[in-house]
């Protein structure tokens, strides 16, 4: 009976990991297959489940009015909000990790609660702050709101991984002759860097794909993911194909040539 109550489980674990991979693999799979294919392949019926490796519909993706300007804004607002997420997440994750002070515990629960707030209802007053502040439709004011968006997880990662970290090495380093900013440099900055890249990943992969804030706050510096949904009712269903792949591939490719800082950081974080 134990056996067999194994052998269920087992079976259910891997039917459940099966599962999991298809919804996430096959859509992308699909994605690839219409990307690479010609426009006409795209538009008829029934599909096939091999690649054309026809470039045609990325050849009318790159020629579409405003399509690369979209995609270059997208890149220059997901660089700026990984920057300014971690210059100021990473400090605040280093004071609550290291320093007590009055309201601590409060402090972090409003970091939490910048994230209840749904980005629609504060799309109004962002919309007439950036106006009168001259930062409407401009891709610094745009990656703004996507740092505050970022913040929250910036923050959170880092502050567990310093958590980890023994407050002992530094106070070595200290008697040794360093600073707190030389200890912090040479001792804690080392070790905390994978934690810092994937914070720095994960602010990259929230701005990419953000679409609401670009929609309301840009009209002639949209980023691809406003572009693509601006043009969603009247554009072929080829350019929809191309326009996904180009969102999801840079993510993934992200993900992937750091994945090593990923897995160290989950090491860090179980220490």
């Amino acid at each position: 009976m134990n056996a067999q109550t194994q052998s269920s489980g087992r079976f259910l674990y891997t039917a459940s990991v099966i599962l999991l991979c298809a919804w996430v693999i096959v859509p992308l799979y699909f994605l690839l297959i219409n990307t690479l294919s010609s426009p006409d392949t795209v538009n008829s019926f029934p599909k096939s489940f091999v690649p054309e490796f026809d470039l045609g519909s990325l050849q009318f993706f790159a020629g579409f009015a405003g399509m690369l300007t979209a995609l270059k804004n997208s890149i220059l607002v997901a660089g700026m909000t990984m920057i300014m997420s971690i210059l100021i997440g990473a400090p605040a994750g280093y004071a609550l990790s290291r320093f007590d002070f009055p309201g601590k515990g409060l402090f972090r629960l409003l970091i939490l609660l910048t994230r209840a707030f749904p980005l629609p209802l504060l799309a109004l007053p962002l919309a007439v702050m950036f106006i009168r502040t001259g930062l409407d439709d401009t891709v610094f004011g745009l990656a703004l709101v996507h740092t505050t968006l970022a913040i929250p997880f910036s923050v959170l990662i880092t502050f567990s991984l310093f958590s980890g970290i023994p407050l002992e090495l530094e106070e070595a380093a200290w008697t040794l002759g360093c600073t707190r900013l030389t200890a912090f440099t040479k001792v804690v900055l080392p070790l905390i860097l994978p934690g810092i890249t994937a914070s720095a990943i994960f602010a990259f992969v929230i701005s990419w794909n953000e679409v609401f804030a670009a929609a309301v706050l840009t009209i002639e510096n949209r980023t691809l993911t406003a572009f693509l949904l601006q043009n969603l009712d009247t554009s072929p269903l080829h350019l929809k194909f191309a326009g996904g792949f180009i969102l999801v591939v840079p993510a993934l490719i992200f993900i992937f040539a750091v994945r090593k800082y990923l897995f160290a950081m989950w090491g860090i974080a179980n220490r």
